[in-house]
């Protein structure tokens, strides 16, 4: 199942995609430590919100609607909610 926010995790992604594709760029034209730290921080930041997003949208979207429509058992969506919790 397609969660409603994948559109958006899409763009997050691609967004840290072309951050990295910039910091590359950087590093060859020799462009400062600090430069370079704030750009993989950006890319960091993005990253962590796409995950955190696409997670969110597993929580609601595919472990609580299969349980409201019988369609896992409490045991199953709290086993698919532990392995999520590692990534929190």
């Amino acid at each position: 199942m397609s969660a409603p926010n994948h559109k958006k995790i899409t763009l997050r992604l691609k967004q840290a995609h072309g951050h990295l594709a910039t910091i590359l760029d950087m590093i060859e034209a020799e462009r400062s430590c600090a430069d370079l730290a704030q750009q993989i921080q950006a890319v960091e930041n993005t990253l962590r919100n796409a995950k955190r997003s696409l997670i969110q949208d597993h929580v609601e979207h595919c472990i609580v609607e299969a349980l409201e429509d019988g369609g896992v058992s409490r045991d199953s969506a709290t086993q698919e909610f532990a392995r999520l919790v590692k990534y929190l």
